[in-house]
């Protein structure tokens, strides 16, 4: 995915913090844990585009997505889990 590469774009993390204790974070991505994401609307608002969203495998990143379109977010990708991601940014 080209929007996981692209500079400008702004990572966030969706998985709690256990999760990156566990299996580690994305440098530069911003955690915003799925459940304080109504919050952050206006942060994120402010954020680089595109927007990129990851989570642990893609279902959190899925319902992310969804929501930030629905409040008028256009530029949002879901790519998927950690691992996807940081296989991409590796390559």
């Amino acid at each position: 995915m080209d929007a996981i590469r692209d500079k400008n774009a702004t990572l966030i993390d969706l998985r709690n913090q256990d999760e990156l204790d566990e299996y580690g974070f994305i440098e530069n991505a911003v955690h915003i844990p799925l459940p304080e994401l109504p919050n952050k609307l206006e942060d994120i608002e402010n954020y680089n585009k595109p927007i990129v969203l990851f989570c642990k495998a893609g279902g959190r990143a899925e319902r992310a997505k969804e929501f930030l379109e629905a409040h008028g977010f256009t530029d949002v990708y879901n790519a998927g889990g950690y691992e996807d991601v940081k296989s991409v940014l590796e390559s």
